[in-house]
């Protein structure tokens, strides 16, 4: 980079595990100009937010369906807390609330 110079930073500045299976996403995407001694400065910062869960579950006449979620698009940090949060206890904990949300 040289002086003046603008980039952009993202980093996933908080991920939290809500509930055992709730996974809480945060990224934000900070824009930084270089000054003349090299150092960054932040010119601007948004965030967004998103929540994963280990299933898409859906019921249809009264039988369950649940897709694990396709967590390779995300982050490696939130792939990495999403394996260690999803275990097969949890998971199972996860598909008895949710099929006992709809009865």
């Amino acid at each position: 980079m040289a002086n003046n110079d603008i980039t952009k930073v993202i980093e996933y500045d908080k991920i939290e595990v809500v509930r055992s299976w709730s996974i809480q996403v945060r990224r934000a995407t900070k824009i930084m100009e270089e000054g003349s001694s090299g150092v960054l400065t932040e010119l601007s910062r948004s965030f967004h937010r998103h929540v994963l869960h280990p299933f898409n579950s859906s019921v249809d006449d009264g039988t369950w369906t649940h897709t694990a979620t396709d967590i390779s698009g995300e982050a490696a940090p939130v792939q990495a807390i999403a394996n260690a949060a999803w275990t097969t206890d949890v998971k199972a904990a996860y598909k008895a609330m949710r099929e006992a949300q709809e009865r």
